[in-house]
């Protein structure tokens, strides 16, 4: 028990050690000692970003609820070439906090109505020209229920649409000049790039879709997270599609569109005809070619092996199967209603090498020959594939500025969705990629990070908090000394009383504790085996303590005299 004690007080002692070491050291790192640092949590640094720049053409945080209904416009129009009963657009459009909590006064603009059509715009702060400078459109979308069919892509709303009037009847055939964004439907997921490019020749405006995306995008429709969706269109003609900061696809606006903006300098003449006598055979069946008179058309494929011979313990007056002769009809079955009972049928034991009507095999016929052909020989008249010729484009155009669109004065959404509560925020239009990136760092990256850090583990918050806190490896290093101390201190230390604990208690001598024999005559205590003299010198005197217990009476055992050891009585 005194070795149990002494090692919880070293443990408890290590422990003070520990403890106190990590305070030192903790105070010692604080240079302001004495002054008490509040935490701000991650969710508290959030505030409505603001950047003051020239280049920049619109923002939006939808974190202000009054500016928001200044500034954007529902649409009061009706979808053409639908139902009258659903060609209105009267999906809704709110300002609500996200349903998963991320930043502290974030809010954004949902959608919150399912299989309607809806739609809703602003105008630019002042229109963007196509010049000398990129166009970078960027802007989060959280699918809070997920997406099982319908988009959120946003609109840039050609030049035309320039006033609220305008924005109030913005539909489904508002010129545009750009759409980008997600679409799905089904299986069927889509990241929009579609440009209206107008032909210099004769003024028609035609879609140019984009080339699909690098990566698979099923992730975005499902996890329920926010997402940041980047379009940065170049005056060189190229573009990039980023999601997350992550690039999922670029190309030439020359080169990566379906149809292509020019068209080919040749086409198809729509008046040639193929000739009557245009023969297009390859190859055709030889006129002069006669069956031989051997050929056999009716020879069977297969005929009976002459060669087989019937196995000797053939049974033919056996049939293969037999009525199982242990099957009995069940006590509910009703003639009338299931018909007479037949027993089932299983396999008849007696035919050990066969039963019934002995056939030989069948193999092939050596003599068949099948249905004959004639073989076919080269076309003497073949004059090859048939093909209209070319004649030059009369609609032929060389654009080889298609980054020269038309300019944007508007943004907005024109959706319909069979998913609720689709949430948009933090929209940009800008053209310095310096200040997208500082809009996402306001935004995005704040809602990432606090993503992040509230599906860390414990032991990858333990982790970042001792990088965060150098001083903690020491204490964690004084820890694990500590701890590898007990170790060794409970295996090794306190030997030598444990030793001598187990020989007292193992000793043969006769103790004060010892019951006397029967007879009445102690037991003789054996002699001690003789010791050496280092072993002498290093038994340690035995530690007397005065005995304040109360003396229990001594009794003469039967049989002794004066001269015998008193005993205790024995317990029965």
């Amino acid at each position: 028990m005194a070795l149990f004690s002494r090692k919880v007080c070293f443990l408890s002692a290590l422990l003070v050690l520990v403890a106190s070491a990590g305070k030192v050291l903790a105070e010692s790192e604080d240079p302001d000692d004495g002054v008490t640092v509040e935490t701000v949590e991650e969710e508290d640094q959030y505030h409505s970003p603001s950047i003051n720049s020239k280049s920049v053409y619109l923002t939006e945080h939808f974190d202000d609820e009054n500016a928001f209904k200044k500034k954007w416009v529902k649409s009061e129009a009706k979808k053409q070439g639908v139902d009258e009963n659903i060609a209105k657009y009267d999906g809704k459009w709110e300002i609500q906090a996200p349903s998963r909590k991320i930043l502290r006064d974030d809010l954004g603009l949902v959608l919150t109505t399912e299989a309607k059509h809806a739609a809703i715009s602003a105008l630019l702060d002042k229109p963007f020209e196509f010049k000398d400078k990129p166009l970078i459109v960027q802007y989060e979308v959280t699918m809070q229920e997920g997406q099982n069919c319908g988009g959120a892509y946003i609109k840039l709303l050609s030049r035309g649409t320039n006033t609220k009037a305008d924005l109030r009847k913005f539909h489904d055939q508002t010129p545009y000049t750009i759409m980008f964004g997600p679409d799905k439907c089904g299986n069927d997921n889509k990241l929009h790039f579609i440009f209206r490019h107008t032909n210099p020749r004769n003024g028609t405006v035609e879609e140019k879709h984009s080339k699909k995306p690098s990566q698979r995008l099923e992730d975005i429709y499902k996890d329920k997270e926010p997402h940041l969706y980047t379009l940065i269109v170049r005056p060189d003609n190229t573009f990039t599609i980023l999601i997350d900061n992550k690039e999922v696809n670029e190309g030439s606006l020359l080169d990566d569109f379906t149809p292509p903006v020019n068209p080919p300098e040749e086409i198809d003449d729509p008046n040639d005809k193929k000739p009557e006598d245009w023969d297009e055979r390859e190859k055709i069946v030889d006129p002069a070619a006669t069956k031989p008179e051997d050929w056999d058309e009716e020879a069977p494929a297969q005929i009976p092996d002459a060669s087989a011979v019937k196995p000797a313990g053939w049974r033919d007056d056996q049939p293969e199967m037999i009525p199982d002769p242990d099957a009995v009809k069940p006590d509910d079955w009703d003639e009338e209603m299931d018909g007479e009972w037949e027993a089932p049928l299983i396999d008849n034991p007696l035919c050990g090498d066969g039963c019934g009507q002995w056939k030989p095999a069948m193999i092939p016929n050596p003599e068949y020959k099948g249905i004959w052909r004639a073989p076919l020989i080269p076309n003497p008249n073949y004059k090859g594939k048939w093909a209209p010729r070319k004649i030059p484009n009369p609609h032929f155009f060389r654009d080889d500025h298609p980054f020269q669109m038309t300019p944007i004065h508007a943004v907005g959404f024109e959706l319909w969705s069979m998913s609720p509560r689709l949430l948009f925020d933090n929209l940009i239009v800008t053209d310095d990629a310096a200040a997208a990136a500082d809009w996402a760092r306001l935004t995005f990256a704040l809602k990432r990070a606090k993503l992040s850090k509230d599906s860390e583990s414990v032991v990858e918050r333990a982790l970042k908090f001792m990088a965060d806190n150098p001083w903690m490896y020491a204490v964690a290093l004084l820890a694990l000394l500590a701890v590898v101390g007990l170790f060794v201190y409970l295996c090794c230390g306190g030997t030598r009383d444990s030793e001598l604990d187990v020989d007292y208690k193992k000793t043969d001598a006769m103790t004060e504790d010892d019951p006397m024999p029967e007879g009445g005559e102690p037991e003789e205590e054996p002699e001690p085996a003789p010791r050496g003299k280092a072993e002498l010198d290093a038994q340690p005197e035995p530690e007397t303590e005065p005995d304040t217990t109360e003396k229990t009476p001594l009794v003469d055992t039967d049989g002794a005299g004066d001269g015998q050891r008193k005993r205790k009585p024995r317990k029965e």
